[in-house]
């Protein structure tokens, strides 16, 4: 069981990076709830005595995913009220009121989603990936393959679906529901005919878009002061109702082991994920690169292989993209950027021979980024 100070702690942490990331009104609800906890507030005591880790668990991020879920579907008016989108966060004890308020009231969203983690699915992180996919058919030549890992609603495994302005540079579908334009630095990505032969992923709860509380839960863990993230997962979603990718329940170990099993030829295979990495345990982490270094030594210029992840290399610092290709093996490190993909620096570069490397990661969790 974590102690009181673990449990500040985890809420000082991620308020401070909802700061710094963007979204002052999540940090300052963060911080209110913060101080009732702090003062004895009975709703918040099954936070106090939380069971696991508060960082790894994601612990401030369920709560606030279950205030805004209220406030998303109408049952919390008064919390409503301090939403920036609503004209003003008002002073604190209004908030702070209005928060506890909507604790007590409903205390079963509470529970539900304190029972689970933070299910996000972050469709900016698209423009980071798409230069390590367009990387990768310029290299093969061939159509992808595309398996996620950890693909929540799948919305990431749409990314050809999307229309793009990365600087001066556009690309994808002029027509699609989602347009998105990080700020972006350095020379545009490779490009490159991409054309997707199949996409599938594989996740432990995926998001099914076509019920309405799970599009909810999934809209709640956008931060409320984040409109134009909302906007792009709207966006997706719009796209997604049309075009809806396969996403299987599983253990992404099981599942890459599985997929990778023979090597398919025509076609570029692409293991990928985003921000993904740091919350599997380290056996799952030693299967999958275990798994990949399998395929990789079967691969050849019919059946290349390709490891595409956008993952944390130093906590402390952006998330890089990474491109591990075969036959080789070769790597690149593509490009550092906001964990939302909001602001993209572009390195791309020639390739050097290297031996794989997974992403580093510190303790599991210890980069909050929903």
């Amino acid at each position: 069981m974590s102690t009181i100070e673990q449990v500040v702690d985890a809420f000082e942490r991620q308020a401070t990076y909802c700061g710094e990331h963007g979204s002052p009104f999540t940090a300052r609800l963060l911080r209110v709830a913060l101080r009732a906890l702090q003062r004895g507030e009975p709703a918040l005591q099954v936070i106090a005595a939380w069971p696991g880790d508060p960082v790894a668990d994601a612990l401030p991020l369920r709560l606030a995913g279950a205030l805004h879920a209220l406030v998303l579907d109408g049952r919390a008016e008064a919390l409503a009220r301090h939403d920036p989108e609503a004209g003003g966060a008002g002073d604190e004890v209004a908030l702070r009121d209005a928060m506890v308020a909507a604790l007590r009231t409903h205390p079963e969203v509470v529970s539900d989603y304190l029972a689970r983690p933070p299910q996000t699915n972050e469709v900016g992180r698209s423009a980071v990936l798409l230069g390590g996919f367009t990387t990768i058919a310029a290299h093969a030549g061939l159509p992808l393959r595309l398996l996620e890992l950890g693909a929540s609603a799948g919305l990431n495994l749409n990314w050809d679906r999307y229309g793009y302005r990365l600087g001066d540079t556009h690309g994808g579908d002029p027509a699609s529901p989602l347009q998105l334009a990080p700020s972006w630095h350095g020379a545009a990505p490779p490009v490159a005919e991409v054309r997707v032969d199949s996409r599938m992923g594989c996740d432990l709860a995926p998001v099914d878009i076509s019920v309405v509380s799970q599009r909810l839960r999934l809209r709640s863990y956008v931060w409320a002061d984040q409109q134009s993230r909302m906007a792009q997962l709207d966006a997706a979603l719009a796209v997604a109702a049309r075009q809806r990718p396969q996403v299987t329940r599983a253990m992404a170990d099981d599942w890459l082991e599985r997929q990778l099993a023979t090597p398919v030829a025509g076609v570029a295979t692409v293991v990928y994920h985003s921000i993904f990495w740091s919350y599997l345990p380290a056996a799952a982490k030693a299967r999958i690169a275990a798994a990949i270094e399998r395929a990789a030594q079967a691969a050849d210029a019919a059946a290349p292989l390709a490891w595409l992840r956008f993952e944390f290399d130093d906590p402390s610092q952006r998330p890089s993209l990474r491109l591990s290709l075969w036959p080789g093996p070769v790597e690149w490190h593509l490009a550092d950027a906001q964990a939302h993909g909001q602001e993209v620096f572009w390195h791309g570069g020639a390739a050097a021979t290297t031996a794989l490397r997974a992403p580093r990661h510190g303790r599991v969790g210890a980069s909050p980024t929903m």
